[in-house]
């Protein structure tokens, strides 16, 4: 297999928040990247993302990881300020609070690109709000599920006053709209490539 990556450079740089295994928490962010590994995948993950961004000339982007096909099952969406761009794998669906399933690789990943001034607050409140969107989605497709075991979300946006990003705000409601679209999409084509 031919393995295949997506790298988003950004304009200029922006405020990151983020549980990513590549520069994750609280950083500034010159782009991001979802990078492919394979499905037995057991490697010093650290080491391998800081290798994948100084062999692709990168300087400080926020890395993420995905053992899913990211060529065949990357989506994205806007909606008002908001672009999300969503991984999908649901090989090891999960409902939090309860005993995780046997572990198997597959991952949700999430970033949200947000073109506004936020608050560190009103990222951590996108994050909020992206999850509940994730979780919806998962329930309304059919999944027995609020994620997988090891989704990996972040959030990009330019330093600024806008304080809240819940689903009673304009942002907010873009937040969950962008990512419904781009999830929804994601895993019908993550769907299909198990088919095969």
């Amino acid at each position: 297999m031919k393995f295949e990556h997506f790298i988003h450079p950004f304009g200029e740089p922006m405020i990151a928040l983020s549980n990513a295994p590549h520069r994750g928490g609280l950083t500034e962010a010159s782009g991001f990247f979802f990078m492919m590994v394979p499905k037995n995948y057991s490697g010093d993950y650290k080491a391998d993302c800081l290798a994948f961004e100084r062999d692709n000339g990168l300087k400080n982007f926020v890395g993420f990881m995905t053992a899913a096909d990211v060529r065949k099952v990357l989506a994205t969406s806007r909606s008002g300020s908001v672009t999300a761009y969503v991984t999908a794998g649901v090989t090891n669906p999960a409902i939090a609070g309860d005993e995780p399933p046997p572990w198997e690789p597959g991952t949700i990943n999430i970033a949200l690109v947000i073109e506004e001034g936020l608050t560190v607050g009103a990222m951590a409140n996108a994050i909020m709000t992206a999850t509940e969107a994730k979780t919806y989605t998962l329930l309304s497709l059919g999944y027995n599920a609020t994620g997988t075991t090891s989704d990996g979300i972040g959030v990009f946006a330019f330093d600024g006053k806008i304080e809240w990003a819940g689903t009673a705000t304009e942002l907010g409601i873009s937040i969950g709209k962008a990512v419904r679209k781009a999830l929804e999409e994601s895993l019908r084509k993550w769907e299909k490539t198990r088919e095969r």
